[in-house]
């Protein structure tokens, strides 16, 4: 009997049986990272449900695909809108920011 190792709800999908997103597996997959790798970044998961969502990704490669870029593209936008609802908040963090990257390195007092 096959086993179904994807599970679409939500607007996403889900390995099978679990809170671990597809999205999650696949990016790591593109990273580089090898299966192994990803079961020793995701606890709940068996070496078998990976190669079973990757397989699923591989098989169903441009609509997993096409469906990442508009997930970005929502996120994108969300950003965007939170940026302009709290303006003052994302000064402070952009002005943050650019202080704690302009700062040089602190020096070891350490002798090298």
């Amino acid at each position: 009997m096959a086993q179904d190792y994807i599970a679409q709800h939500d607007g996403g999908y889900w390995i099978a049986d679990t809170r671990v997103s597809l999205d999650s597996v696949v990016y790591a997959f593109l990273e580089g990272l090898s299966p192994e790798s990803i079961v020793d970044s995701f606890e709940t998961l068996t070496l078998e449900q990976v190669y079973g969502a990757l397989t699923y990704y591989l098989g169903h490669r441009a609509d997993i695909d096409t469906y990442l870029r508009q997930s970005e593209a929502a996120f994108d936008a969300l950003c965007r809108q939170a940026r302009e609802a709290h303006p003052l908040l994302y000064g402070k963090l952009d002005e943050a920011h650019r202080q704690r990257t302009a700062e040089p390195p602190h020096e070891s007092p350490l002798p090298s």
